[in-house]
């Protein structure tokens, strides 16, 4: 599963987001702490889309197609698959 490009792009502009790829046996996760935030992150999916709203940022990224799971938990953003 790639890391959607939209991520990408928001971490390479913002120092405090960070990526996290890790491949398990069975399941490969990717993992992305927003950081030192004001507020806590929230997520909201609309078709093949998903929102996540943190203050006044938003970062919209599309779902990859082989994920079966996205959620954020404690701030962190987590795509398994």
């Amino acid at each position: 599963m790639e890391t959607p490009p939209e991520l990408e792009a928001a971490a390479g502009e913002q120092d405090e987001i960070t990526i996290t790829n890790r491949q398990y046996d069975e399941e490969q996760v990717i993992a992305v702490d927003f950081g030192q935030v004001a507020g806590q992150p929230t997520l909201d999916i609309v078709g093949e889309t998903a929102i996540v709203v943190i203050d006044e940022a938003q970062f919209e990224f599309g779902i990859p197609t082989d994920a079966n799971e996205v959620k954020i938990n404690d701030g962190i953003l987590t795509i398994r698959d």
